[in-house]
């Protein structure tokens, strides 16, 4: 899964909840193959000796690890959601296709810790509070403050941020 990202061949995922009583689809979700940061993949311990497959390792997509715009509701409660409104949700993502998969990651995980703040208004001392959870999810980089700023001004680009000035910026 992890060369798959880093490659962009990450496929499209479409979660399906239903009810097998009623035969009602009661959730169905779609996640864009572009929207799956490093982050969200969670190894899996390795299939013990007797196992078929011994050695093989696993993983496991952390839903909470991915933006909630990425997050694309099709059915909801047993109710398709309206066909055009999911495909401006879609639209509006599909910028983030364009950003390199080994630069993506970065581009995700600034995006949703931003949504963490609870606020669509922040400042750059706001993002830059953000300094250890980025930290702990790229524990290789050094420069998390000058990376962070640098998401900002991708998802400035890509229209998912928009910059009102003097350190000022608003969620899209």
């Amino acid at each position: 899964m992890r060369d798959s990202i880093e490659s962009g061949g990450t496929p499209n995922l479409l979660l399906l909840y239903y009810q097998p009583l009623l035969w009602v689809v009661w959730q169905l979700l779609l996640i864009p193959r572009f929207a799956f940061p490093l982050s969200c993949i969670e190894r899996r311990p390795a299939l013990r000796q007797g196992a078929r497959r011994a050695g093989w390792v696993g993983c496991n997509i952390v839903l909470e690890g991915i933006p909630a715009e990425a997050r694309i509701q099709m059915v909801e409660g047993g109710k398709p959601a309206d066909p055009l409104e999911v495909r401006k949700r879609y639209a509006r993502l599909r910028p983030l296709a364009q950003i390199p998969p080994d630069t993506r990651g970065w581009t995700l995980d600034v995006l949703n810790l931003l949504r963490s703040l609870k606020n669509t208004e922040f400042d750059l001392s706001e993002a830059y509070a953000l300094e250890p959870a980025l930290a702990r999810l790229h524990p290789a980089n050094r420069h998390i403050r000058d990376k962070a700023r640098q998401q900002l001004q991708v998802l400035r680009d890509v229209g998912m941020v928009q910059f009102l000035g003097r350190g000022r910026y608003r969620l899209r």
